[in-house]
């Protein structure tokens, strides 16, 4: 799951201002002589802060999974400081008036690294010790306990186990030596291993479920979850298969106001005006490498479902041999396909056989950010054995999205099942700020190289 750590982001903005004034007082031996800062702030001081951060995002530094230590997290700073001082170099020598003085620029960025660094270190033994530690108790003994088990290693906060509960009904899937004692027990249970969250995981609720003993927990300060949502908490995604339809209707996500869709679809248009023109001179390289490789169209166009379940034509550059499936019918690409041309498989690395459909995007086809389209041939198998596979239809599909950044290349049917969990988890969770977490980690899969297929 790649989630952007804003907290992060945010100490890290606090730390570049600090680093000004250290850096000033190490060149100039005090504040108060930082030449002009105070008359040209914004200009100066800005620029400064934004290249920081976004060679720190280019860096893995905000990424929870990527959370290194050490001599990894050293280096990343080293070469976030290395990038930013190479990026501002020739911001200042487009922008003159935005300079604030090379010797004195070296030795902020260095401050910033050295307190980055210190930051992140102090956070790692911060965490590790016991009392920051949150110790979640799961009711259950049963495959869904051992599903919440293995979602606890998908999140980078400090989350430990306390142990199973055993309720009466469930049978043991788990180790043994893990189940600390039984429901009747769970209020004293919860409080000797100093819980923080109770996780609900029992494969039959009906009957079963110690409400009066539940409610003592949630009334002493325990934060009593179910296992749906704890799973989504951990992993960034839905656990499909044990949604009932009412966690649709009462959740509070999957709620698209009016003014919602229109404020997207005003983004929508801009960023996708933004990427034609930024694109604009390589289309027609693009379009001569793929005639000059195989013969056949350079544009290809394809059947997809969008919003509603309504079929559309999405736009891409050909990547694959013409007439690729005239045999075999629609079948999904594989790792090393031989239907993929030498210009295909550079265009689908590198993610440019898209562009065109940031005029699916303009046309109103599809969104930046959503669901990816699927052909019509798979929705109607997937619909037939994926619960809940239809609901990825109630936006319009995007360009990226959220299942794009977190999971590679999907070409089964297990596949389809993963993705469609965090396409779930962003139509519940939508926000204009997850939309612009996920198009600067597709820049970032996009410089990388990753998931491409």
């Amino acid at each position: 799951m790649r989630k952007i750590s804003w907290g992060l982001i945010w100490a890290d903005t606090t730390l570049a201002l600090l680093s000004l004034l250290i850096g000033a007082f190490l060149r100039f031996g005090r504040v108060e002589e930082v030449p002009n800062l105070p008359y040209y702030g914004m200009v100066k001081v800005l620029p400064y802060v934004a290249v920081v951060i976004l060679c720190g995002f280019f860096c893995e530094l905000y990424s929870r999974e990527h959370r290194s230590q050490g001599a990894e997290l050293a280096a990343r700073l080293a070469v976030q400081t290395m990038a930013a001082l190479l990026v501002l170099s020739v911001f200042y020598y487009v922008v003159p008036p935005a300079l604030i003085g090379r010797g004195y620029l070296s030795l902020s960025l260095l401050a910033c690294g050295v307190q980055q660094f210190v930051l992140r270190r102090a956070l790692l033994e911060l965490g590790r010790l016991p009392g920051f530690a949150q110790r979640v108790l799961i009711l259950g003994v049963g495959p869904l306990a051992e599903t919440m088990e293995q979602a606890l290693t998908m999140s980078r906060d400090n989350y430990v186990l306390a142990g199973f509960v055993q309720p009466e009904t469930d049978v043991i899937t788990v180790p043994a030596d893990r189940v600390v004692g039984r429901v009747e027990d769970i209020r004293a249970l919860a409080s000797r291993h100093h819980a923080t969250e109770l996780v609900i995981s029992l494969t039959e609720r009906r009957g079963v479920l110690p409400v009066r003993e539940l409610l003592k927990c949630k009334l002493s300060g325990i934060n009593v979850i179910d296992a749906p949502c704890f799973y989504e908490k951990m992993a960034g995604k839905l656990l499909v298969e044990n949604i009932q339809p009412s966690s649709f209707i009462y959740s509070s996500g999957f709620r698209n106001t009016p003014f919602r869709l229109f404020f997207k679809r005003i983004l929508d248009v801009v960023w996708a005006l933004l990427g034609i023109l930024l694109t604009l001179p390589l289309l027609p390289l693009v379009a001569l490498a793929v005639k000059l490789d195989s013969p056949g169209p350079a544009l290809f166009k394809q059947k997809r479902v969008g919003e509603g379940g309504r079929v559309f034509s999405i736009l891409k550059f050909r990547t694959m041999c013409q007439d690729a499936e005239e045999k075999t019918g629609a079948v999904w690409a594989t790792e090393n396909d031989s239907r993929i041309t030498r210009v295909g498989n550079f265009l689908r690395k590198t993610r440019l056989d898209e562009i065109p459909q940031l005029f699916n995007v303009l046309r109103g086809d599809m969104s930046f950010v959503g669901p990816r389209p699927e052909r019509p041939e798979f929705v109607n198998q997937l619909s037939e054995t994926i619960p809940y596979y239809n609901k990825r239809h109630f936006i319009k599909p995007g360009v990226t999205g959220w299942a794009q950044i977190c999971y590679p290349y999907g070409a089964s049917a297990e596949d389809a099942l993963e993705k469609l969990r965090y396409d779930l988890y962003y139509i519940k969770n939508y926000s204009i700020l997850l939309d612009l977490s996920i198009m600067l980690e597709t820049v970032k899969t996009v410089i990388y190289g990753r998931g491409g297929r």
